[in-house]
């Protein structure tokens, strides 16, 4: 069974609300939702930064240096190897020209993240937050945050 994921994550992959900020954004992205979404609410903290991806979502990754396409495969098998134990560093080498680069600055063509921290909804109505919503989130987790729109 199909199911689609809207995180919020921090813009900056390494940073964390204390839960108290967590729970305050959690009750606004409800409030936002609506009693008759029916989505339910995870709020996730990652020991390691861990990757949000689109899932199914994902089209194509490009390189942020020679503008060509990063290869799928190499990018899947990277997250399989880290899908347990998530990323110490997000520095890598694209194969695609060599150049010496990190995961959260490649080019994702449906938005994919890095996180420590991750508010999730599953299988909201609403397909995205509006930006109006986002801002508020933000102010609530006090950190700007951006949103991902997995297809699992």
């Amino acid at each position: 069974m199909s199911a689609d994921v809207l995180s919020v994550i921090p813009t900056d992959p390494q940073w964390r609300p204390d839960a108290a900020a967590a729970e305050r954004a959690r009750a606004l992205a409800a409030e936002f939702l609506g009693e008759d979404d029916g989505a339910e609410l995870e709020l996730t903290w990652h020991d390691r930064t861990a990757p949000v991806d689109c899932g199914a979502n994902l089209e194509r990754i490009g390189c942020p240096h020679c503008g060509g396409a990063v290869p799928l495969g190499w990018w899947s098998d990277l997250m399989e190897e880290h899908a347990d134990g998530g990323f110490a560093t997000l520095a890598v080498t694209v194969p695609c020209c060599g150049a010496a680069t990190t995961l959260d600055a490649l080019e994702y063509h449906w938005p994919c993240g890095f996180a420590r921290f991750e508010l999730e909804v599953w299988d909201p109505e609403q397909p995205w937050f509006t930006e109006a919503q986002l801002a508020a989130l933000a102010m609530a987790l006090g950190h700007p945050v951006r949103q991902i729109r997995a297809h699992l």
